[in-house]
Parts: C-alpha cells; structure tokens; sequence
C-alpha cells in the first residue's frame, strides 16, 4: 500500500475531482476523467472489469498515474503506457512503470514513446481496453492519425475523454467518400465541442461546481472518503482537506450558483464540504484531518483577490463549524480560481507580507483547534514573530521549502538560511506550465537523490574570480567541501548582476540571494577580497580556479548608435544615468521591460521597440500581468515586430513587419534612447594561467545565464574540484 501511495503521488490534487464515465450509442465508453480511482471504479460500475485484462494507456499525467496504479492492484494483467518521448510528463510514467512493478510484480507495465506509431498499433490491436487520459485527445501527430479507425473493433472497450469513436469513424468515412459537407459539419462540430470543454475548464471551477449533479457530488465524495481510508491503512498519520478545490468553490458566492441545497445560503454553500469531513471522519477516524481554508482576501487597491473560498466573515463562522464537524487544524490561506496562480502564490513585491495573517488571528479567536497561516512569511524571524505575538500557532511554508528544505534543522543550530525570493520563477511558474518544478537557488532541488555536496579530496585551495551569483556559489560550495577559498571581486561590493535586476519596481526583495551570501561565507572562512582585479599570480596560487566575471551589455551597431543620447539600460539601473522626457527602451525583453517600468517611476515617458511579436515573451506569467498593468496605467507604447534601423537627433528610426510580412517605416521621437538588446560574456585572460580554470555563469558560454543556470554551473563545477 505505501507503493501505491507513492506511485500515486504525482497525481495527489487529482484526487477526488471529477469523473464520468458514459456508454454511447456504439457501446463504448466516452470518459470525462481527472480522478483516476473513480475513474476506475466507473469502469466497474459499467460492468467493465479490468482484472486478467490488457489495458493501453495514452498519456502519463497524473490520472493516467492514478488510473494505471488502480487498474493494476484490481489486476490488471498488462499495462502499455504510451506518452510523447520528448513530452514533460515521459519521466512521470517511467517513474509509475518502476513502481507498478515494485508494488504489482503481477502486472506486466511498460512505457512507450507516443511517436513509436506501429509499437502503438500493435498495442491497440491486442488490448482490451484502451484509456486516453491526456488533456488533448486521441488527436492526429504530426499530420497523421494517431490510431487507425480500422483497429477500434467491436470487442475492445474505448474510454477517452475527449474522443468519441462513433464520430471518429463517420469523420473518416466521410472523407474517405469524398463527402466533403459531412466531413467539414463534423469537423466543425467536433472543434465546437472541444473549444466549449476547454472554456470550461480553462480558468476557475464554476462551469462543474454549477452542472454537476448531486450524483456525481455524491460520488466524488466517497471516492474522497475511500482515498482517505487507503491513506489511514497505508500508516499515514494526517492528510489536508485541499478546500481550495471544488469544495472551496461549491462554498464561494462568487463561483456557486446552484439552486438546490449545495446553493445559495451560507449554510447550503457549505454544505459539501462538511459532508466531505464528515464522510472522511467516518471512513478514517484515526487520521489527523486539516482543513486548508480558503479565504476571498484583499488586493492592494481594495479589489477582492481570489473566487473559489469565502469572504472573511463568511471564513470565521464556517471554522466554527469546521471545528464542530471534528477538524483538528485549520490552515487560513487564499482562495484561487482567477486563472493566474500568482493571485495565491504571489510574486515578489505584489503583496505584503504574510497578507493572509489578519483573517488567521480573527480564525484563532474563534477556534480552539490549532490555527496556521501561510503565504509570504519569508524569513524565521518573521515567523518566530508571529509565534510569540499569539497571531497563529502554526507557520506553514511552501515555496520557502523549495529554497532550503532544511528551515528547521539550520533554525535549531543558527547556520543562515537561504530564503526564499518569491519569485516564481522555478516554481510556481513551473506547475502552472506544466514543466520541472525547482528553485532557480537551489541546484539540488528535485534531485536530491542525486546531487549533493561531495566531501572534498584532500586540502586544497580555490580561487573564485567574480562575486556575482555564480562566483558566490561557487564560493559556498568549494568551502562546504572543505576547502580554502578566496574570492576576488573588481567591484566595491558583491552581487554583480543581482544589484541591477533589483532596481525596477517590486525587485528588491531579489537582494535576499546576494544577503544569503555575505551571512553564510565568512562562517565557513571564505575569505572574499573587494576592489581586486584578479591576476594570473592569485589564480596559481591556488590549486584551482572558478572564473566567474559575468557579462556586459551590448549596443546594436545602428547609425547613430554613438550619439550621447544613447545609453546603457545597466548604467540605468545602476543609477549611473538619470533621464527624463520621453525615452525609447530597445528591446522588450527582460532587461527592458524591467528598465522601462523603473523609468516610469522616476517620471519618463515610454516607448518599447521589440524585434518579437510579444513583449516580455520570457516573463514569469504570474509576473507579467503586474507589468502589463504598469504599462497600461502609464500609457507605454510597445512597438513589436519593429527593428531598429537608426537613431537621429529627433528619435529613432525602425522598420515594422507587417501581418502580410511587408516592411513599413517607423519612427518614434524621444530624447533618450536606452539600449536594452541582451549582453555577451565577458572574456577573461587566461595567459600565464598554470592551475586549472572551469568557466561558470555569464562568461561560462555563448549565451549568457540567467539566475537558476549561472547556480547550477557554479554548484556543479565547485563539486567537481
């Protein structure tokens, strides 16, 4: 059981979400799944037993976790798991086919890449029952059909979210007789359907939370209660209610709009979730239950933040009743549902800190249970703070943890902390994208069992040229091994790029990287030298050498690239310039969106002119509505698909690229024009170098880093010392 509950991890927030599973006119199955043991369990409620069975699989998400793990202790006989070879979610169903054959030895699992198209038919051709569980469907690859029509015969049982096989065939039919209306009818009419699915589910709950049935409520409330009972046999000792999700929404005024008994009042609101306890409780009665309760909170300009929760008044009296149903801990948080992630997991600058705290002391007021607040409690201080002031009585981290998972352990012996920057960048970024999730800080997160820091070899010393990000890390981890290191920095301080990206507006708190540094390194005797050029003499007076000396900007070659108005977008961070007036930003990536907000705020007029169709494209997503919003509120002009040709006395001069690829002039005037268009590495001069150099960061490629590369290079090459 505890290698189901691992296996089944990955697919943790899709439990006890919604499910169905309906017989068409054909007798195959059309599923609507994201909770692979209902999933499942629908299956048998159709009379369609997986045991002694063949199942093909497509996808390997989190349902298709939970539906394979599912199917293989009902005994399943054969699990083919087919998923894209170059898609994000291929190392999630190696890791469910490792642990269906530690668990199930019985069952025969295996994993395919999607573009092995005969592996794929054969499969299909000797299945019994074939799965979709991807969120896009049984939809052509590359042009091609993905499964041939002839092999869904009579026998074999199709359960597919989004594909219907009846429709399917009367498509390829229909083209195949050339019957070019029906074929474009059904296209159109199966495009429909999808777009109107997808809008649904696109951004909050408040399409299922309104037309699912109380049924299908129902259900989903057991397949809860059943999941807790497998958590409560599997020795686990505490599980959290998520009442964020479709309870957290069924009890949100702003998303419910139900007119039976889960509707309506604040007592019918609630409702559900109660039962949910109530229903958890009965099945699992030894297990610790904590209730994550959402809360509508406020925004800075006094708009409500979130939807799927309630209101702060509404949020005390439901954990009074909370407690009454038998909870033993609630944890006061933000409600989502708005479609941006960022709106509960704000980024750096977007919110206070711990904004959730006021509604946690009312909560505590009222309960006699123990009371947690979350979001944005950065540092232990803060924390022991809020502890000692009897504000809560728990501090919950999330991100933080991600950062340095070992809070507690350096918070009992007093070694810094690397705290967390709230940037969102490895993170929250990363599960709202679909992709590897890891702190842009922490080289080992998410590889823990892999990557550590090697004990040394012996005594050594090591230089570090650069005290920058990379060179800082690299610092750490050559002492954390033992050995003797020394850093040279030209600079009066360290930090290198750091210092500039914390001055447009709401970065400042991007500081905390370079502060972890300048608390850590003098504990572990690195000795770090400021206003010191390095020389080959310093480098081969040590054993080795990390040469970490970043990059410099650079300046399209344009006519009149040279002329005084033109200037560095890093002198401009750096406070090493002042404009005023009207001022074109070349360059909308990063450095110039930033650079253009931290104009605004010292009064200038912008324009951006950017190369691509989209400004900021390598934004953080829970980031870029903060600046898009700056922009809009100061009336940036943004110039895409525009190059710059030339810079005259009057502005600038460019060229537009059209919708129809023609080129039409532009010109934008200004007074200043500031270079933001990338940076290039920095070369360093390795003659009369005798000790070994690795080259880390910005001068360690081609293409400069950004924060999470310029770590990563500097931990490994100072664990390969």
């Amino acid at each position: 059981m505890c290698e189901y509950l691992d296996a089944l991890s990955p697919a943790a927030e899709m439990i006890g979400a919604c499910n169905t599973v309906t017989v068409g006119e054909d007798g195959k199955l059309t599923g609507h799944n994201t909770d692979g043991v209902g999933f499942v369990r629908n299956l048998h409620e159709h009379g369609i037993e997986v045991k002694g069975k063949r199942l093909v699989v497509l996808g390997a998400g989190g349902a298709a976790t939970a539906i394979c793990v599912q199917a293989a202790l009902d005994g399943a006989a054969e699990i083919a798991i087919f998923n894209r070879g170059q898609g994000d979610f291929f190392p999630n169903g190696q890791r469910t086919v490792e642990k269906l054959r530690q668990a199930v030895p019985a069952c025969k699992a295996s994993i395919t890449p999607l573009e092995d198209k005969d592996a794929l038919a054969r499969a299909v051709a000797d299945c019994d029952i074939l799965v979709n569980a991807t969120r896009v469907g049984m939809k052509p690859l590359d042009g091609e059909t993905l499964i041939d029509p002839a092999l869904f015969r009579p026998e074999l049982v199709v359960a597919d979210t989004v594909y219907n096989p009846r429709e399917t065939r009367m498509i390829q039919e229909a083209k195949a007789a050339g019957d070019e209306e029906t074929f474009a009818a059904k296209m159109a009419e199966s495009n429909e359907i999808r777009k109107q699915a997808y809008a649904k589910l696109h951004h909050d709950m408040q399409h299922f939370v309104n037309e699912a049935s109380v049924e299908q409520l129902t259900q989903i409330k057991e397949a809860i209660a059943a999941s807790a009972a497998r958590a409560q046999q599997a020795g686990i000792d505490a599980i959290e209610v998520h009442g964020d999700r479709l309870v957290g929404s069924l009890c949100s005024a702003i998303l419910n709009k139900r007119t039976d008994e889960y509707g309506g009042s604040f007592e019918n609101r609630v409702r559900y979730a109660l039962e949910v306890v109530a229903a958890i409780k009965e099945a699992a009665p030894q297990l610790m239950v904590e209730y994550k309760l959402p809360v509508i909170m406020e925004n800075p300009d006094g708009t409500p933040r979130g939807k799927g929760g309630l209101q702060p008044d509404e949020a005390c009296e439901f954990a009074k009743l909370l407690e009454g149903a038998g909870i033993d801990m609630i944890q006061v948080a933000q409600a989502n549902h708005t479609g941006n992630m960022g709106d509960t997991i704000p980024p750096m600058g977007a919110m206070p800190y711990n904004w959730t705290l006021p509604v946690a002391e009312r909560v505590k007021a009222l309960v006699s249970v123990p009371v947690a607040t979350v979001g944005r409690v950065v540092s232990v201080e803060a924390g022991e703070k809020i502890l000692e002031d009897g504000l809560a009585d728990i501090v919950a981290y999330g991100r933080s943890l991600m950062c340095d998972p070992d809070i507690a352990l350096k918070a009992a012996t007093g070694e810094p902390i690397r705290e967390c920057l709230n940037c969102n960048k490895g993170c929250v970024d990363a599960i709202q994208n679909r992709k590897y999730i890891s702190c842009v800080l922490n080289a080992e997160n998410g590889d823990e069992a892999t990557i550590a820091i090697k004990p040394g070899e012996g005594d050594k010393k090591i230089a570090v040229v650069g005290g920058g990000i990379a060179g800082l890390e690299a610092a750490r981890v050559a002492a954390k091994r033992g050995y003797d290191v020394t850093v040279y920095e030209a600079s009066d301080h360290l930090g290198g790029q750091i210092v500039l990206a914390a001055a447009p507006p709401r970065k400042d708190e991007i500081m905390r990287s370079v502060e972890y540094y300048e608390k850590i390194l003098p504990g572990l005797g690195v000795k770090v030298e400021l206003n010191h050029v390095a020389t080959a003499e310093d480098l081969n007076a040590a054993d080795a050498a990390i040469v970490a000396v970043g990059a410099h900007d650079v300046v399209i070659p344009v006519p009149g690239a040279d002329s005084k108005k033109v200037v560095s977008s890093w002198d401009v961070l750096a406070g090493k310039v002042e404009l005023s007036g009207r001022v074109a930003v070349i360059g909308g990536g990063l450095v110039g969106t930033e650079t253009a907000e931290y104009l605004l705020q010292h009064g200038c007029e912008v324009a951006i002119v950017e190369m691509l169709d989209k400004i900021a494209a390598g934004e953080s997503e829970t980031i870029l509505p903060l600046i898009m919003s700056d922009f809009a509120e100061h009336n940036v002009e943004q110039h895409v698909k525009t190059r710059l040709t030339a810079i005259t006395d009057e502005g600038v001069e460019a060229v537009r690229t059209a919708e129809d690829g023609a080129e039409e002039p532009v010109k934008i005037a200004c007074d200043y024009v500031v270079m933001a268009v990338g940076s290039k590495a920095n070369a360093f001069d390795l003659d009369g170098v005798t000790v070994p150099v690795t080259c880390v960061g910005d001068c360690s490629g081609e293409r400069t880093a950004d924060i999470a590369s310029a770590i990563r290079t500097a931990y490994h090459a100072a664990n390969e010392l």
